[in-house]
């Protein structure tokens, strides 16, 4: 019996699933169907459509996010440099003023104060030396004309032996910090 199932409908003697003389192609869809499905293809084709733009549009921004945050950190790396250049100068400051404190010191004290006045120099060249190799170079100012750019002006002093807006002395050096004021020379400027 199993064998008998086994086999094809024709070894059985049976009669095949299409009438003789019909063809075995399936019949057309009705044109209704045709219809849907031609806008169901076109509802598909919008929505991949939109989905490409919308993946376009994220991609683009996501690309400009990488670009901002590029930006803001470069911006926050100058930024701190530049407050941390600026504190560093306020010590060449001081370490130039003990110079001066211990020039004056030295040659009413003798040989105590000229051996501190040492190390300090070292110190202060030091010093130099690094800002140096972060880029930051000193002001040449004396003997130059104002320029309220790059130049804060301390004290106006009355003389005939430069002419009116010169500088003729520093208050406070300025720096550059490449071609950039990192910080501005307080100078005297004749009148």
């Amino acid at each position: 019996m199993d064998r008998e199932w086994n086999r094809t409908a024709d070894e059985r003697g049976e009669p095949s699933g299409t009438p003789e003389g019909e063809s075995a192609q399936r019949p057309s869809p009705p044109a209704e169907t045709l219809e849907g499905l031609r806008a169901e293809v076109a509802r598909l084709t919008e929505e991949a459509d939109r989905n490409w733009q919308q993946f376009l549009r994220s991609a683009a921004d996501l690309e400009n996010y990488r670009k901002q945050a590029a930006r803001q950190r470069e911006e926050a790396v100058a930024t701190t440099r530049r407050a941390l250049l600026e504190v560093i100068l306020g010590v060449v400051d001081t370490l130039e003023r003990a110079i001066e404190h211990a020039d004056q010191s030295s040659a009413a004290d003798g040989g105590a104060a000229a051996a501190i006045a040492d190390g300090i120099r070292l110190a202060h060249r030091q010093l130099l030396d690094v800002l140096a190799k972060m880029g930051v170079r000193p002001m040449e100012t004396v003997g130059k004309p104002f320029d309220p750019r790059v130049h804060e002006a301390g004290e106006a002093v009355r003389t005939t032996t430069a002419p009116p807006g010169t500088i003729i002395g520093e208050i406070r050096r300025g720096y550059l910090l490449g071609d950039e004021v990192l910080r501005p020379a307080r100078v005297r400027v004749a009148q």
